[in-house]
C-alpha cells in the first residue's frame, strides 16, 4: 500500500538530475506564448550555462522527452499541455555583441534585438531580422526570413548540443537549409550562432529597418493573440492567396479565426482553446487542398498532447 502511494505522488522531476539552473515542475505555459493557449508543461528546465544544458542532458533519462521553446511566438501548445521536459533558454544565452563585420549571438537573443546591434555597429544585411518575432534558436531551427531574406543567407555557424550532452559547431553545409527547413535533428539544442553582417550606411539601415517594421505592423494582426504565418509558401504560390481564394478569410471555429487582414494567420478572438486553433488550421488546410490539390505545410510549431489522449 505505501509502495503504491509513492509511485502515485512521485514526479518527473524527482528523476532527473540536478542542476545549477531552474528546474520547476507543472509549469503553465499559455501564458508565454503568444496564443495564450495550452497546458502546462511536466517539467521546465532553465539552464544556468551551457555546460549546465551539457550536463543536464548528458544525465536526463532517455526516455524522457525534451523540447525547447523560445518566445513561444510561433507555437501552438496544445491543450494537453507537454510530456516531458521543456528547456527554455533565458538571459544567459542573449548576449549579442559585434565582432567586426560579424555578430555572436545567443539562441535566446530576440532577432529584433540582433537586429538592432548590428545596425547600432554599421552592418548592413540583417535589416530583415527586425521583421521576425522570435529568437535566434527559433531562426535557426526553421531558417526563417521575410522580405527576401532568410537565417542561411547571413549564417557563418551555429552552436548546438545534442541529446546526449555533446556539443557542436556547425556550417550551413551542416545544417541542410532550405526554405522554411533545417536538416539538424530534432532533438538538438541551437544555443548561439555567428552571423555575417557588412559595412553599411547606419541611417539607411535603420531606414530599411523602419520600413520593414511599418510594412509588417500595416499587414499582418499584430496586435491580436497570434502566432506567425501559418502555412509555408507552397512552390510557385502564396499561402495567404491560396487561403483567401478558398473562402477562408475570417473562418471562425470556436474562439479560432482566420485572420480578415492576412488570411495566412490565425487568431484567438478571447477564448479559443488550442484545439480550435488546430482545427481551423487544419480545415483551412482541406479546403485548399480540395479547391487547388495543394497541400499546405504547417509553419507554426505545434507540440503537446491533446486533452485526453494517453502519454506517448
Amino acid at each position: 500500500m505505501m509502495a503504491a502511494e509513492m509511485t502515485a505522488q512521485s514526479h518527473l522531476v524527482d528523476r532527473l538530475p540536478a542542476v545549477r539552473g531552474r528546474l520547476s515542475a507543472d509549469a503553465p505555459l499559455a501564458q508565454i506564448t503568444w496564443f495564450r493557449v495550452g497546458g502546462p508543461a511536466e517539467a521546465v528546465f532553465r539552464p544556468a550555462d551551457r555546460q549546465d544544458l551539457c550536463d543536464f542532458l548528458a544525465a536526463c533519462p532517455a526516455d524522457v522527452g525534451v523540447t525547447v521553446i523560445g518566445v513561444a511566438s510561433n507555437l501552438l501548445v496544445r491543450d494537453g499541455g507537454v510530456r516531458g521536459v521543456v528547456v527554455r533558454l533565458g538571459r544567459p544565452f542573449a548576449e549579442v555583441r559585434v565582432d567586426g563585420d560579424r555578430v555572436v549571438a545567443g539562441a535566446a537573443a530576440l532577432d529584433t534585438t540582433v537586429a538592432r546591434t548590428a545596425a547600432a555597429a554599421g552592418l548592413a544585411g540583417l535589416e530583415f531580422l527586425i521583421g521576425i518575432p522570435g529568437t535566434l534558436g527559433g531562426g535557426l531551427r526553421m531558417n526563417a526570413g521575410a522580405y527576401g531574406s532568410e537565417i542561411k543567407d547571413i549564417l557563418i555557424e551555429a552552436e548546438a548540443v545534442d541529446r546526449t550532452g555533446r556539443h557542436h559547431v556547425l556550417t550551413p553545409d551542416d545544417m541542410g537549409l532550405s526554405y522554411r527547413h533545417c536538416g539538424v535533428p530534432e532533438d538538438w539544442i541551437f544555443t548561439g550562432a555567428v552571423l555575417q553582417g557588412r559595412s553599411g550606411d547606419r541611417a539607411a539601415i535603420e531606414a530599411r529597418m523602419a520600413e520593414i517594421a511599418a510594412a509588417r505592423t500595416g499587414t499582418q494582426p499584430v496586435r491580436s493573440r497570434t502566432g506567425g504565418s501559418t502555412f509555408a509558401n507552397p512552390p510557385g504560390a502564396k499561402a495567404w492567396q491560396l487561403i483567401d481564394q478558398a473562402g477562408c478569410r475570417g473562418l471562425r471555429r470556436g474562439g479560432a479565426q482566420v485572420s480578415e487582414m492576412h488570411t495566412n494567420f490565425l487568431i484567438n478572438t478571447g477564448d479559443a482553446t488550442a484545439e480550435d486553433l488546430e482545427g481551423l488550421g487544419e480545415e483551412v488546410r482541406r479546403r485548399v487542398r480540395e479547391r487547388f490539390g495543394v497541400e499546405l505545410r504547417w509553419e507554426i510549431r505545434r507540440i503537446g498532447v491533446r486533452v485526453g489522449e494517453e502519454r506517448p
